[in-house]
């Protein structure tokens, strides 16, 4: 001990740490070295830091990392062998021994989890049918991309991402789509979202102070576009979309964000004369279209109806995603720019690509570039059609008074209820352990200054997502909480 007449004080031992071949850091402290070591392994298996069979380094190897003799290393293995802690077989190292269970540090006080009831069946929208998802064609696309991706690819890469899949989706664009889709006017963004929240900026510093949107549609993306210090007056949406005549009307709208293929959630088409008068629209004062075509691939009762943007590439702005064509969680999307709108979406990003996968992108442009992607829609597309058709074939005999509205396409159809039935309809689904959602759910709340159309009573249905092995039961569900339910004949629902 020193003199504490001489100001001289013991030195604070210093931590010895080792990173084991494992991933585990273990600190030795104390200027016992060996009881300090043995301390930090027991407490390490103790938590489970290391887990029962992971090998330890050798004797030899581990002290030489710790910077003490080997020694203490060896003694400190032959102490927590003696207690059980480890195990040593000759030819096998020094192990953690099997038989010992971890015991997790409390980070808080334990509390009973809340029991959350989770139904057995939902046709909630928003999903696609994961199970579906293209396992074996990704990965190899996946391996394909990773073996000829140049070394730059793993560096941080420019703001409008890989060429490889802008390329790519250019020509895809153009062919299945129409768009007019210069790989130089693509930026890829991690999600619709994402991109809603750039052009959002770029109109914002551009002047823009509101974007009028679909009175029916979902409050995240409205909640995008407030949030960026932009206000959202609403368009009415009736049997021919929406009503974008009423542009005119809306004092300081410099955009309008559209679902002209297939309206979410109504499922309506933009008819062909309010295409164009929306493109018109634009044109006349220099304003901007946002559309977003987000299941625009899938259309069941004939071809699909080419984007908008290819009227007036220089006045929409065209977002797309695999999100219902392959799977959300990917977080890959595009948007394909007017050439005046590049550089201020650029500078929204901030300059390089932060956000999106650059592997995940080389991945994407080999799966479009082998046609997986166009076999993958197809078999979606029959897929989601059979669907469909099941649906509307059940509801007929099962509830002849609801109306499936809206095209054949996309992943949800629109059940039109009797006036005031909504909330009904929702809590009978319950009983049934089905989760569904009114379309009520989606109607915006209409801005001070503006009233809202009337609405109307509607269960908005997802029958693309529920697994094979659920769907008839889903579908058996939701038939039961119709307003003429009844018992279904035998045979008549699929997987019966």
């Amino acid at each position: 001990m020193a003199d504490p007449r001489s100001g001289a004080v013991d030195p604070v031992p210093t931590p010895r740490t080792n990173l084991l071949g494992v991933d585990l850091y273990l600190e030795v402290r104390g200027r016992g070295l060996r009881a300090g070591l043995i301390d930090a392994l027991r407490e390490a298996v103790r938590t489970g830091r290391l887990a029962p069979g992971v090998r330890l380094p050798p004797s030899r190897s581990f002290a030489a990392d710790l910077g003490i003799a080997r020694s203490t290393v060896s003694a400190a293995y032959t102490e927590l062998v003696a207690e059980g802690w480890l195990t040593a077989r000759q030819g096998s190292g020094t192990r953690v021994a099997k038989r010992v269970e971890a015991r997790r540090t409390a980070l808080a006080p334990q509390q009973a989890a809340p029991t959350v009831h989770r139904p057995a069946y939902s046709l909630l929208t928003g999903m696609p049918n994961l199970a579906e998802f293209p396992r074996g064609q990704w990965l190899a696309c996946a391996r394909r991309a990773l073996g000829a991706a140049p070394h730059e690819a793993f560096a941080l890469g420019d703001a409008l991402g890989r060429v490889e899949l802008r390329t790519a989706l250019a020509e895809y664009l153009a062919r299945a789509r129409g768009v007019y889709a210069d790989p130089g006017r693509i930026v890829i963004c991690s999600g619709f979202h994402h991109g809603l929240k750039l052009i959002a900026q770029a109109l914002h510093a551009r002047g823009v102070r509101s974007v009028a949107v679909e009175s029916y549609g979902l409050d995240l993306y409205r909640r995008q576009l407030t949030s960026a210090g932009l206000r959202t007056p609403l368009l009415d949406v009736d049997e021919h979309g929406a009503r974008v005549a009423d542009l005119e009307g809306l004092e300081g709208v410099g955009a309008v964000l559209l679902t002209p293929a297939h309206q979410f959630p109504t499922g309506v088409a933009l008819h062909h004369d309010r295409r164009a008068a929306a493109v018109d629209w634009a044109r006349a004062g220099d304003w901007l279209v946002l559309e977003d075509d987000y299941d625009g691939e899938f259309r069941y009762d004939r071809q699909p109806v080419g984007a908008l943007q290819g009227l007036d590439p220089e006045r929409v702005v065209y977002f797309g995603t695999v999100s219902k064509s392959l799977a959300p969680g990917l977080r890959l999307a595009w948007m394909v720019l007017p050439e005046a709108l590049v550089a201020e979406v650029v500078a929204a990003k901030g300059g390089l690509d932060w956000v999106s996968s650059a592997l995940d992108q080389l991945t994407l442009a080999e799966f479009i570039a082998s046609g997986a992607y166009d076999r993958q829609v197809r078999l979606m597309r029959q897929h989601y059609r059979r669907r469909r058709d099941q649906l509307v074939s059940a509801l007929a005999r099962r509830a002849p008074g609801v109306r499936v509205s809206g095209i054949a396409a996309g992943l949800q159809a629109v059940l039109e209820l009797p006036p005031g039935s909504e909330r009904s309809v929702i809590e009978a689904a319950g009983r049934e352990d089905l989760a569904v959602s009114g379309l009520a759910e989606f109607r915006h709340e209409a801005p001070p200054g503006q009233s809202a159309g009337p609405g109307r009573d509607a269960l908005v249905v997802n029958f693309a997502a529920p697994l094979e092995s659920a769907w008839a039961g889903a579908l058996e569900a939701l038939c039961r909480a119709m307003p003429t339910g009844g018992q279904v004949a035998r045979g008549v629902l699929p997987g019966r």
